[in-house]
């Protein structure tokens, strides 16, 4: 069991009621409009740099999934980085990094969130090689064994700009979610990430826009999907 004092809080969890929680209800619901005649399992979100709020969109997104009766695996694949299992309060001792080196089984390395229909997968142990381990032929595979026992699968990327993790992720993803701090990140910074996830054909499903001013928007949280840009 960790110790951090990083514990976040899933608001989805603590408080569905909220606004913030009935926006997170209403991103899930447009990510399955998003695509009405393929079914999307596997979702990575990412952000443009560190501390835009990707891992929070993520946990609650997922929790949101939870709590519509699907069965969901969050993983957490930022391997330079790991916050799930602050998140959460479970040990990071094994996690995806021992499964995609083969040293333990997806059995092994599956923990209980405590939320009902919620699955975790910490990263486990920082590796030397992050985007060698992610690019295997493993994690593939990993993914495709997990698809059967899970109705949707969301995996934490590293931020797209510093390293090509979420690049690589992406492929093995059947759409991608990015997040931006619009009180933080540059247009021409935001433009970059989804510039790099255009490079490997990434399926980009839209935008979480984070930290908008309240005073001069109409809503904390705004998402639009299949922008061009």
């Amino acid at each position: 069991m960790s110790n951090s004092i990083n514990k976040r809080p899933i608001i989805t969890h603590q408080n569905p009621k909220s606004p913030i929680s009935e926006a997170y209800r209403t991103l899930r619901t447009n990510i399955q409009f998003s695509s009405i005649d393929e079914e999307l399992k596997v979702i990575m979100v990412t952000s443009a740099g560190p501390g835009e709020g990707k891992s929070t969109t993520i946990t609650n997104l997922a929790v949101a999934y939870a709590q519509a009766d699907k069965k969901v695996l969050l993983i957490d694949a930022d391997l330079r980085k790991p916050t799930m299992h602050h998140t959460f309060q479970i040990s990071n001792r094994w996690g995806l990094t021992n499964l995609l080196t083969n040293q333990l089984t997806i059995e092994d390395v599956l923990k209980d969130s405590s939320i009902r229909n919620l699955s975790l997968i910490p990263s486990g142990p920082i590796p030397p090689n992050p985007s060698e381990i992610l690019a295997s032929k493993k994690m593939e595979s990993v993914l495709e064994d997990l698809k059967q026992y899970f109705d949707i699968i969301l995996i934490d990327a590293p931020p797209a700009i510093a390293v090509t993790d979420a690049q690589i992720i992406s492929t093995r993803s059947d759409g991608v979610i990015l997040v931006v701090d619009s009180d933080k990140v540059k247009r021409d910074v935001a433009l970059k990430a989804k510039q790099q996830l255009d490079n490997v054909r990434a399926r980009i499903l839209g935008v979480v826009l984070n930290n908008v001013d309240r005073k001069n928007k109409e809503a904390y949280y705004y998402y639009y999907y299949g922008e061009s840009q």
